[in-house]
């Protein structure tokens, strides 16, 4: 069971919008549209898929989710070792920052670039300006995870693992299993977790 810091269930109510997330099998969305990342560069979806597939995790700067609190070591510790473990299987990565609404209170470009920096992060982080790929692919959280194969078609979606509190807690491995799994040719089980987190911080659309 999923172990959450009590300063960030008031966070979490707000997390679970209306809106109808993308389903297993479904087709990799906005694979062709560019986006800027902390590193210069505009990137496609489709430029970063590697080999065997990609692993989208929608993240930003500011949910304690992702950074962790007081309380908890959040999840954005483990994205470089998630990323480690796709590049061994020919997997590739993205981090994107959906949050529109909070471009001026912490999740600029450049805030983006400084905290990339500062967690050392080894893969690609990416703006999504306006909003578009999260809604896409219906996410809804800070992360929430979608895995998609070598075929292009999504394969697992939801969480990380079980304990956003601590890595040293975690006793359900759900992506690192998945990743396993499907570099393996085998059955991902589950395919679906809960996904837990920050609501991403849309534009109200008039």
């Amino acid at each position: 069971m999923l172990m959450l810091p009590a300063a960030a269930i008031v966070v979490l109510l707000a997390a679970f919008v209306e809106i109808e997330t993308i389903k297993i099998g479904t087709e990799l969305p906005t694979a062709e549209m560019e986006m800027e990342a902390t590193d210069g560069n505009k990137y496609t979806l489709q430029d970063l898929k590697g080999e065997n597939g990609l692993l989208v995790i929608f993240s930003c700067n500011t949910c304690p989710f992702v950074v962790g609190s007081k309380d908890s070591e959040g999840w954005d510790g483990r994205y470089n070792g998630i990323y480690a473990q796709c590049e061994k299987n020919g997997i590739g990565m993205v981090l994107i920052n959906s949050n529109e609404a909070k471009r001026e209170n912490g999740d600029s470009m450049e805030d983006m670039k400084a905290y990339a920096e500062e967690r050392n992060f080894t893969m690609p982080y990416v703006l999504d300006k306006d909003h578009i790929v999260a809604d896409a692919f219906g996410a809804r959280t800070t992360p929430h995870i979608f895995l998609f194969g070598k075929k292009g078609s999504l394969d697992y979606k939801g969480a990380i693992d079980d304990s956003v509190e601590s890595s040293k807690s975690v006793s359900e491995h759900w992506l690192n299993d998945a990743i396993s799994a499907m570099s393996n040719g085998k059955k991902i089980d589950p395919q679906e977790t809960r996904n837990k987190g920050c609501s991403i911080k849309r534009v109200k659309k008039s």
